[in-house]
């Protein structure tokens, strides 16, 4: 059995403060979702160049998938890299949609410094319940703790939800009261995945930032996060397409939208869909053009660096982030 092990040893922050300035400064923390070496690898690039904070989110799926001994390594060495590179950028390793206490409390003794759990398929009493005894678990180990209120429909890993439930503002309140969280996620119109809306004809999707304002009313000064915030980006989906993909009526979530969000009281934007996008864009087009090629390090080496040219872009336009580390 591995030796639990405090993410102040491997070198990451948590998000508390982290979150304080973003919510004075109107810019967002982007939650990149990762899932092998070259996308760390690209995140963090990216995240050193334009000097900005970041969240580095795996899911349960992601986390058996890297193995949960050889991420530690995997944090500390993105620690290690930022800094050898005259980078001091503060740098969270968080699990994004934990499903119960077990898994967010193995993933605070092996490092992570920042939990989800993600209760909101649950009754209201057992979504409590559930987060916080979570809280309770990670604060003592200073660890944030993320909670979500509302369902956002689609699919991410191992999270399914056909329709979506907005957020009922009338909760917020003493969901955070009694539970003790430190952010939390709600459900506006965002939704996981690369089928966010249904396109039709001369329609912008929107966000209902009615809901939002309500929240932040109800909850002045309190981080909010948002899920399911790719914005699909259509170049990408071209380049797929073009190379044997099939990605019909894919749709995000304008940027402005959420640029708007990020001005608010939305201190995390989590990223995922667009990073997968890039990635696998890059793939197709590269194996496509060089057929003979068999070198994986060509192939994912061109998906590297669409993702690291995709963080910057993201962290400047987006989240306004760039230069707040």
């Amino acid at each position: 059995m591995a030796k639990k092990v405090s993410y102040k040893e491997i070198g990451l922050s948590n998000t508390k403060e982290m979150f304080k300035k973003a919510y004075a400064g109107g810019y967002a923390i982007p939650g990149y979702n990762f899932n092998n070496l070259e996308q760390l690898q690209a995140i963090i690039r990216g995240s050193i160049e334009c000097k900005a904070p970041v969240i580095l989110q795996l899911s349960s799926g992601a986390r058996k998938y890297a193995d949960p001994i050889m991420l530690k390594h995997m944090g500390m060495g993105a620690v290690e890299y930022a800094r050898d590179k005259g980078s001091n950028i503060p740098i969270v390793m968080h699990l994004d949609h934990g499903d119960s206490f077990e898994l967010a409390k193995s993933c605070i003794d092996n490092g992570f410094s920042s939990v989800m759990i993600d209760g909101s398929h649950l009754s209201f009493e057992e979504n409590i319940k559930v987060s916080k005894q979570v809280v309770q678990y990670a604060h003592d180990n200073d660890v944030s703790v993320e909670a979500e209120l509302g369902v956002l429909a689609g699919i991410e890993d191992d999270v399914h939800a056909e329709h979506s439930n907005y957020t009922d503002p009338d909760e917020v309140e003493e969901f955070v009261g009694k539970t003790g969280v430190d952010s939390l996620a709600i459900s506006i119109g965002t939704s996981h995945g690369a089928y966010k809306f249904k396109p039709k004809a001369g329609e912008t999707p929107q966000l209902r930032f009615d809901i939002l304002d309500e929240v932040v009313k109800r909850l002045p000064g309190f981080p909010i996060v948002l899920h399911g915030a790719s914005s699909v980006v259509p170049e990408y989906v071209a380049i797929i397409n073009k190379f044997g993909g099939n990605m019909k009526d894919a749709m995000g979530v304008p940027e402005d939208q959420l640029r708007r969000a990020a001005r608010s009281a939305v201190c995390k934007i989590n990223i995922d869909s667009d990073g997968r996008l890039a990635f696998t864009a890059m793939v197709r087009k590269s194996l496509a053009e060089d057929p003979s090629n068999f070198d994986p390090r060509k192939y994912l080496g061109a998906a590297r660096e669409e993702l690291v040219k995709l963080t910057i872009a993201k962290d400047t336009n987006v989240l306004g982030c760039a230069g707040k580390a």
